[in-house]
């Protein structure tokens, strides 16, 4: 199947996709701050770069992308219909590169919480971020 769009137009469209300072990572950025949690953002020394970085409690925060990771059953991953076996490799790898990191940090003692674009939404986004801090601290 061909694109619909012209191949300027698709390299335009996916220059303009941000890996860093996304909406659903800003949106769990004022919330923590609001709460009185300090963090580092994207910290290059810790395995998977994590988008917060928890030091006090040894915890990160991965904010995904429902798309970029792959979130199966979830009505925001969609594999695209052109250059499909294209799409499914690179979100395949995008989902080891998780699984990896995750494993790294579990091993030198971090904890891990990984928050869903989808989980913040607005019908949901209050109950997501209310128990955000329980799993910080616990």
């Amino acid at each position: 199947m061909a694109d619909v769009h012209t191949k300027e137009q698709r390299s335009y469209n996916m220059s303009q996709i941000k890996g860093k300072d996304t909406k659903p990572e800003m949106l769990v950025r004022r919330f923590l701050h609001a709460n009185g949690f300090r963090y580092k953002l994207h910290d290059k020394t810790l395995p998977g770069k994590p988008d917060i970085v928890l030091p006090k409690f040894k915890t990160v925060i991965f904010v995904h992308g429902c798309f970029w990771h792959g979130h199966k059953g979830c009505k925001y991953f969609v594999v695209p219909k052109t250059r499909t076996e294209w799409w499914i490799n690179k979100i395949n790898k995008n989902k080891n590169n998780d699984t990896k990191a995750i494993k790294a940090l579990k091993k030198d003692g971090w904890k891990t919480i990984h928050i869903w674009e989808c989980d913040l939404k607005a019908g949901i986004l209050k109950k997501t971020l209310v128990n955000l801090p329980g799993k910080i601290v616990s």
